[in-house]
């Protein structure tokens, strides 16, 4: 039977979860068992989370047991990428209709495995409940239990429905699964004192190819990426790597303080997008952990190297952008990645939007703006507007929803939306976000924007601003 929503959350709660520590208000706590709401899983819910840390597995075949609707709510925009297979892109759904729904789906299910395993050969299959059928009790762990003995071909249950909770909760439950059903089913050819696993990067428009190169420089092999550019086979031996190296604590940080449980894999938490500092950090903490002074002087040496280059690759970039003013408008990750970035380029950002970030978030962020930055809880045309008059704002970094706020304003825009287009991550991250800040700011449209119109008068176009205050 499938676990029940209360079931789920008590076994995927952790006491130490960053999350809910990170999130709790001290007159209104936070349960990690509690129920979901209605409406807290609008947006992006327990399901499309699973999927997005599962689907970047390239060789497998992702199997949605639920309406087809469901299905296509995950791939559409996601930009995972891949060296080798590309089964991943492809969408399966056994496309429940009200039949099943009345008599049951698991029949269908199990023949529509049956049939892609014989078409695809996948190296597993993975398949993920949705709400429907969770609610009319379709036994899938029966289900894939019976077409791993009828075909051989591993298949592995997800129990996913929206309605389990939010994101966080979707991250858990993928964890839960590769541990349950993956990770420790295999043996690697042969093993290094330096094999690491990669959690927590899904490869968004080819982010860890900008890593992977710097640690093979270092003799540090990745003996599994869980998930991005990943294949089936690696992930069931990462239990063999002798250090986790955690890139999103959020997403499955329980996985990796099962697996040091487990099978004694310590872990550290690392980010590889937040500017050269962190890329260094990155690379000498992971050769401490891993104990040897000959790695840890070859690992500052390639540091000295790799600052040296991207400092002189950055220095026309500060040239040209140093000292701009810009206001950032961001809700997710890259509100961080900016902000690092323009103070490399010794920018200015005199406002950002943090209203989805902790208290914590807002103290750093005060910290990294000064005393003089502005931290804005809304983020209405007319409050921007304002700050931008007040403040002689040279740019705007937001999402599209905000480019009519910089063309009344009459200042540059740059389109930094939710989706990653650009891969940010190590060395060759920073520089490609300098690249995006310099070619929209030096864009020859915004001279032409700068215009006033043909049909103003002398002085209108100067009032302009104002009236839309």
């Amino acid at each position: 039977m499938n676990p029940t929503p209360g079931k789920t959350n008590d076994s995927l709660s952790d006491s130490n979860s960053e999350d809910a520590r990170q999130q709790q208000i001290p007159h209104k706590k936070k349960s990690s068992t509690q129920l979901p709401q209605p409406g807290t899983t609008q947006g992006s819910c327990a399901f499309d989370s699973a999927m997005m840390i599962l689907v970047p597995i390239t060789d497998a075949a992702h199997v949605v047991h639920g309406p087809s609707g469901c299905a296509a709510s995950i791939w559409g925009s996601y930009s995972s990428l891949s060296s080798g297979s590309m089964l991943y892109k492809i969408r399966f759904s056994s496309d429940i209709d009200e039949n099943d729904i009345i008599f049951g789906g698991a029949k269908k299910l199990y023949k529509g495995i049956l049939e892609l395993q014989r078409r695809y050969k996948p190296a597993a299959v993975f398949v993920y409940s949705t709400c429907i059928t969770a609610l009319i009790g379709d036994d899938i762990e029966g289900v894939c239990k019976d077409a791993t003995e009828k075909t051989g071909i591993p298949t592995i249950p997800v129990h996913c429905p929206g309605f389990i909770g939010n994101q966080n909760l979707g991250n858990r439950v993928a964890g839960e699964a590769m541990l349950s059903h993956v990770i420790g089913t295999a043996e690697p050819d042969t093993i290094t004192p330096y094999d690491i696993n990669l959690i927590g990067e899904h490869n968004i428009a080819g982010a860890i190819w900008n890593v992977l190169p710097l640690l093979e420089k270092l003799g540090i092999r990745v003996l599994a990426k869980i998930t991005g550019d990943a294949v089936y086979k690696e992930i069931c031996y990462a239990h063999r790597a002798k250090l986790n190296v955690l890139l999103s604590s959020k997403a499955l940080i329980n996985m990796a303080k099962m697996m040091e449980k487990q099978y004694g894999i310590p872990y550290i938490e690392e980010s590889i997008y937040y500017g050269i500092e962190q890329i260094n950090q990155f690379l000498r903490n992971i050769a401490a952990k891993l104990g040897n002074s000959d790695l840890q002087e070859s690992t500052e040496k390639l540091i000295a190297e790799e600052t040296a280059a991207i400092d002189e690759k950055l220095a026309p970039y500060i040239t040209k952008m140093q000292g701009k003013r810009v206001i950032l408008v961001i809700g997710s990750f890259k509100s961080w990645l900016i902000i690092f970035a323009a103070k490399k380029l010794r920018m200015q950002v005199i406002a950002i939007k943090t209203n989805s970030n902790t208290e914590e978030d807002r103290t750093r962020v005060k910290s990294l703006l000064g005393q003089d930055g502005i931290i804005l809880d809304q983020n209405s045309p007319q409050e921007i507007l304002q700050i931008i008059s007040e403040n002689q704002a040279d740019m705007l970094i937001a999402d599209k929803r905000h480019q009519d706020t910089s063309l009344i304003a009459r200042i540059p825009f740059l389109d930094i939306n939710q989706e990653r287009n650009h891969a940010y991550a190590g060395y060759i991250g920073i520089l490609e976000v300098a690249q995006e800040l310099y070619a929209a700011f030096y864009n020859p449209v915004w001279e032409q924007v700068c215009q006033p119109a043909p049909w103003l008068k002398d002085g209108e176009a100067e009032n302009s601003l104002e009236e839309n205050i």
